[in-house]
């Protein structure tokens, strides 16, 4: 596990998925999900099946915050061409979290992982 950081907060712990299966998957059979998925590659993302809404931000390769958007179930986001890869999360928690277009996100890798 990992934990997603911007200007050194610690916002959440994520997952990356960074496989083909991870990725088709995302959070696709939650009920709910209280940390971020970091889809990469990635540049557009659904919420077809999904059970609750979701933040998502896009980020460039420099995992610089391209643009956000909360998605509700059963909706087909629009690609963002120079996205190179996504955060979905809890709706609400860009705003709780102050996450903006230009932010610079980080992730970490924490210390019990760096210790293994």
């Amino acid at each position: 596990m990992a934990w997603l950081v911007c200007n050194h907060r610690v916002l959440a712990t994520v997952e990356v998925a960074d496989g083909w299966q991870q990725r088709a998957t995302g959070l696709l059979g939650c009920k709910e999900f209280e940390n971020a998925l970091l889809l990469r590659p990635a540049f557009w993302v659904h919420t077809i099946a999904m059970r609750f809404p979701i933040d998502v931000a896009y980020l460039d390769s420099n995992m610089v915050v391209l643009k956000t958007t909360t998605m509700a179930p059963h909706r087909i986001g629009l690609p963002v061409w120079k996205a190179r890869a996504v955060l979905e999360t809890e709706a609400g928690s860009l705003a709780r979290w102050g996450i903006m277009p230009q932010d610079r996100l980080e992730i970490r890798q924490t210390a019990m992982d760096t210790q293994a």
